[in-house]
């Protein structure tokens, strides 16, 4: 549901605060990139009428001008939450990667020796990461949850005293650091979420901790982030979720993970060692990932305020920032409007 072909309810970028009667996605005097995005918009609106195959066209009219009102706002704080990510790590300093490659199409049906034939990387993704980061406190708390899980789907998630205990210590880490306090103060502005840091911190866990059962389980199986961080297989067969480079890192350092090359197609940029977004190929646990996309070398603060701000601002399942050199489409599919389903960055472009 790319927003170059799909169509958004006009209503949905037009919400109103019954309390203020204003809308909260209110915005600021366009930005550069957003209006050179609106140009290209409007030229390609009169090239090709089609309200379905229109760019940012809905069933109720263009709503366009809507579109870029509500994503300027929110890459300005995703701009100004990665400007704050103080413990990003600096591609070809900080850590290495060699994409070798590119990864062939897959047969989910079959395991991973079978697929064998389109590997397109005979060596590992990462070539080297300074752990030293590791010893810092947020990503020690993040690394400490990615043992706390069952990865089949279907198998009752069990938590532990112990457990709990590592979930509350990670919020609380989150809670302190710069990106996630810019988040909170633009939800509460928003009127998103509470302003008392406990009652953010219940919803927090609402979102990410929670458990419930995915399709096909009878009993609570999986969480936001099990799902998004550590990842899940489904049949023995399928990797599902899985949108973390330090999980991938730690896991391919183990033997776990076969890297099976760098995915892109005739719409997506190509690849580059040294930018911080990868659409990705590989097998875990004998099942595969046919295309996984991941920030790379960013914190895990970074990613949880960011998830978390397109969780509750946006009521699609896929809403548009700018920030740095990106144009990225971040996905989030909501659970029941309660927990996050998954969610992941797609790179448009490069805007530099």
């Amino acid at each position: 549901m790319l927003v170059k072909i799909c169509a958004f309810k006009q209503a949905s970028f037009t919400r109103t605060n019954p309390a203020t009667g204003q809308n909260p996605l209110s915005c600021p005097k366009p930005t550069d990139h957003f209006s050179l995005y609106a140009s290209e918009q409007a030229k390609a609106e009169q090239e090709d009428p089609d309200p379905v195959s229109c760019s940012l066209q809905s069933s109720e009219g263009p709503t366009s001008h809507i579109m870029i009102e509500a994503d300027r706002e929110l890459s300005a704080m995703v701009q100004d939450i990665w400007d704050k990510d103080v413990n990003r790590l600096k591609p070809g300093t900080d850590y290495r990667i060699s994409l070798q490659g590119k990864a062939g199409p897959v047969n989910a049906d079959m395991n991973d020796d079978m697929n064998d034939d389109n590997d397109g990387a005979g060596y590992p993704l990462f070539s080297f990461v300074d752990e030293r980061i590791f010893k810092k406190e947020s990503f020690l708390a993040f690394i400490s949850l990615l043992d706390n899980y069952e990865s089949d789907t279907g198998e009752p998630e069990i938590v532990t005293p112990e457990e709990e205990a590592e979930n509350h210590k990670f919020l609380d880490c989150m809670l302190r650091t710069p990106t996630m306090k810019i988040a909170h103060k633009y939800l509460v502005e928003k009127q998103l979420s509470p302003e008392g840091l406990p009652e953010f911190k219940k919803q927090l866990y609402r979102i990410w901790f929670e458990l419930y059962a995915r399709r096909g389980a009878s009993k609570p199986d999986s969480s936001g982030f099990e799902h998004v961080f550590v990842g899940e297989t489904r049949g023995g067969r399928t990797v599902i979720g899985f949108h973390n480079w330090i999980q991938l890192y730690l896991q391919e350092k183990l033997g776990h993970i076969d890297y099976k090359g760098y995915s892109v197609n005739a719409n997506s940029p190509q690849p580059d060692e040294n930018k911080h977004i990868l659409a990705l190929q590989f097998s875990w646990k004998n099942g595969i990932k046919p295309k996984g996309s991941i920030f790379v070398g960013v914190s895990p603060e970074f990613e949880f305020a960011l998830y978390t701000l397109c969780f509750l601002v946006s009521p699609n399942e896929r809403v548009k920032v700018f920030f740095s050199i990106y144009e990225v489409d971040i996905v989030c599919h909501h659970y029941n409007q309660k927990h996050i389903g998954t969610t992941y960055p797609v790179l448009v472009k490069y805007i530099k």
